[in-house]
C-alpha cells in the first residue's frame, strides 16, 4: 500500500510556498494553477511554478505539508480547449494556503473555522470559493493583504 496516495488537486508554488488546489471535477484547478502562473509572468505576483496538477501527493514532515506530482504526471497540466501541456514545474514544496473551489461552505464573510483546514494533520490557512465565483482576484488578494503571506 502507498503510504502517501495521491489526492485530486492541483499546486502551485508562490514565492517560497504553494497554494493546494482541491474540488470538484470542473471547478477551475488548472485554470488557477495557469492563472497563477500568468499573473506572475505579468509581474502581479514574484514567481509561481507548477507543482502539480489534477493528482498531488501530500504528506506531513517536521510539521509542514509538503505537496508532489504524481510521477506519472509531472510537468504536465491540462489546458481546457487545447489539450494536456508541459511546463517547468517543481518537484516538492511546503503548502502555505489551501483554496477550496466551488465550495459549499463559502460565505461572503467566512467564519474564522472556515479560514482554516487540516491536511495530514497540520493546520493551514484556507480560502473557501464559492461555486461560480472568480477564484483567481480572491487569491491574489490573500497573498498581497495577508501579513505572512503564503
Amino acid at each position: 500500500m502507498n503510504p502517501n496516495p495521491t489526492i485530486h488537486a492541483s499546486a502551485v508554488l508562490i514565492g517560497a510556498k504553494a497554494v493546494l488546489i482541491r474540488g470538484p471535477a470542473g471547478s477551475g484547478k488548472s485554470q488557477l494553477a495557469l492563472a497563477l502562473i500568468e499573473a506572475a509572468a505579468q509581474d502581479a505576483l514574484p514567481f509561481a511554478r507548477l507543482i502539480a496538477d489534477d493528482r498531488a501527493h501530500v504528506d506531513a514532515r517536521a510539521g509542514r505539508v509538503l505537496v508532489r506530482p504524481a510521477r506519472e504526471l509531472a510537468g504536465l497540466i491540462e489546458v481546457r480547449g487545447l489539450g494536456i501541456r508541459r511546463l517547468a514545474y517543481e518537484p516538492v514544496a511546503v503548502v502555505g494556503l489551501i483554496v477550496d473551489l466551488a465550495a459549499a461552505d463559502a460565505d461572503r464573510m467566512p467564519a474564522r473555522e472556515a479560514a482554516e483546514t487540516a491536511v495530514a494533520g497540520i493546520v493551514l490557512p484556507r480560502l473557501a470559493v464559492a461555486p461560480g465565483q472568480l477564484a483567481l482576484p480572491i487569491v491574489l488578494a490573500f497573498l498581497k493583504l495577508s501579513p505572512a503571506g503564503v
